[in-house]
């Protein structure tokens, strides 16, 4: 099953529940930011998730909002695809990771150029995320980190010192 939609996401598209699609009221509780693009290609967007309830699909959503508007969706190819429907995966283990060890996500910060999109996730966190090991695939759970290990070029965890928390940040190499 693609995890990516044929339409974009304001679009509801076939489905009349409205399940699809990030509409303006998806984004309740949440609170982003303006679309902006800095010097030298770079694009960013940002979103609030503290507080917010269904942060696991609103962040996706956004992910994919910004990948239409960066044009990585819709994909020409199923190179193309497999590279958006990469990012939202790691969108998802991020932000789940937040939730289930961290108290929940505090924001999602996206920024794509050419070459490289990275994505940050900051919470209120004190644990180091890992991959498990020994990493066993049959069984259920614990998978988040390993698959975030296995897509991304880099993965990392930012600490502010004096601060509470952490950001976790990943980069994926934009399609080809």
């Amino acid at each position: 099953m693609s995890t990516t939609r044929p339409y974009p996401p304001g679009d509801r598209g076939p489905e009349s529940s409205g399940a699809s699609g990030a509409s303006e009221g998806a984004f309740e509780g949440a609170v982003p930011d303006a679309p902006s693009a800095s010097s030298g290609g770079r694009q960013v967007r940002r979103v609030r998730l503290d507080g917010a309830s269904g942060v696991v699909p609103l962040a996706r959503d956004f992910a994919r909002q910004a990948l239409y508007d960066w044009g990585w969706l819709p994909a020409a190819t199923a190179d193309r695809r497999a590279a958006a429907e990469d990012v939202l995966l790691v969108v998802s283990e991020l932000v789940t990771n937040a939730c289930l060890h961290a108290e929940g996500p505090d924001e999602l910060f996206l920024a794509c150029d050419r070459k490289v999109i990275r994505v940050e996730v900051s919470d209120r966190g004190t644990g180091q995320p890992a991959p498990r090991t020994p990493h066993r695939a049959g069984r259920p759970g614990g998978h988040g980190m390993f698959i975030v290990q296995r897509l991304c070029l880099d993965w990392g965890v930012v600490r502010t010192p004096g601060a509470a928390g952490k950001t976790v940040w990943a980069e994926l190499g934009a399609p080809a």
